[in-house]
């Protein structure tokens, strides 16, 4: 099944465990409109019972689960099914978070499972060692981030980004890569972008902030802010 094509730079809000049920989906729409006013893609994950309702309560955010499971209609007590993923309106999918690691035969089958459904798949990876094994699997977005650096609100660094970045893109080339880690501001989300990135994401920069809302949207206008520098820079050559 054909995928969704993403532009870039993309954002992704990934609220984890922090949030649920309303709170989940009030920030989901508000999302979905900074989405439509900066004019960006923008991946949007929850928890798996709310994902069909921020479906339809959403009209531009990219619906992302957090996790899934390689398996087929059938057994499996307690795995979540791509089948189930894709008829809530899922369209795309995380895996191998440092919260939730895989094996590389989960993740295998995770990746080819979801490609069968055209599920878009971001996988993450904490090392340039890791992102390059990985890489091998033409996952359609890598998530470079130090697992150290996590919510801690320190960013991985122009050397990191550069080091990552290469890894991924001399095996699997139309691989995306989201570098995330630390992340806390406009400032981080623009920096990171010029450094090399294709996009970038949040989950207690914005969760946890005072006003959730108002930490987005400075995030998503620096998003459109790098892209529209970027955009010059080219029509400048």
């Amino acid at each position: 099944m054909e995928k969704r094509k993403i532009r870039t730079p993309f954002f992704s809000v990934n609220p984890k465990a922090y949030i649920y049920g309303d709170a989940s989906v009030a920030l989901a729409k508000f999302t979905d409109q900074m989405a439509e006013k900066y004019d960006i893609d923008v991946f949007y994950t929850g928890q798996h019972v709310d994902l069909a309702r921020i479906k339809n309560e959403t009209k531009h955010v990219i619906v992302t689960a957090q996790h899934m499971d390689g398996l087929v209609p059938g057994r499996g007590m307690g795995h979540i099914l791509p089948e189930a993923l894709k008829a809530a309106g899922v369209e795309a999918v995380f895996l191998n978070h440092a919260e939730h690691p895989l094996t590389v035969n989960q993740l295998a089958q995770a990746i080819s499972r979801a490609d069968e459904l055209g599920i878009l798949t971001i996988v993450c990876a904490d090392t340039a060692e890791e992102a390059k094994a990985i890489a091998q699997l033409k996952p359609d977005v890598m998530v470079c981030e130090p697992t150290s650096l996590i919510g801690t609100g320190k960013v991985s660094g122009e050397e990191y980004v550069h080091l990552t970045n290469e890894a991924v893109k001399s095996i699997s080339p139309d691989t995306l890569v989201l570098q995330a880690a630390g992340i806390r501001s406009g400032k981080n989300v623009f920096d990171v972008i010029m450094w090399g990135a294709d996009g970038t994401g949040c989950t207690s920069g914005i969760v946890a902030a005072q006003d959730p809302f108002k930490a987005c949207e400075e995030m998503m206008q620096a998003v459109q802010e790098a892209k529209e520098k970027l955009a010059g820079g080219k029509q400048g050559k």
